[in-house]
């Protein structure tokens, strides 16, 4: 199975680069498997994926390869989402 480290966090008022970590959090996925949800401080996801993944952020989430955003295997990607908010990932196949 593939994995998504997410990494949360809030803005430092200088742009992703310097966002101040709150919490990280592995998501192991095939079909859609959803993240547990953001604390009320972050505002900004890092994602990175051993393996391609299709991204899709809300309330209860579910990625599909239509309706979501593909990251490639071993991209850093920044993401702004709201407090509370789960992201879904699902590797394209199953």
């Amino acid at each position: 199975m593939a994995g998504a480290l997410i990494t949360e966090g809030v803005a430092g008022g200088y742009g992703a680069q310097v966002m101040k970590p709150a919490a990280t959090q592995a998501v192991t996925y095939a079909a859609s498997t959803q993240s547990a949800a953001f604390n009320a401080a972050t505002r900004l996801v890092r994602v990175i994926a051993d393996a391609d993944v299709f991204l899709l952020f809300g309330a209860n989430p579910t990625a599909t390869a239509i309706n979501a955003i593909k990251l490639p295997a071993d991209t850093v990607e920044y993401f702004e989402v709201n407090p509370g908010d789960k992201v879904a990932c699902y590797d394209g196949t199953t």
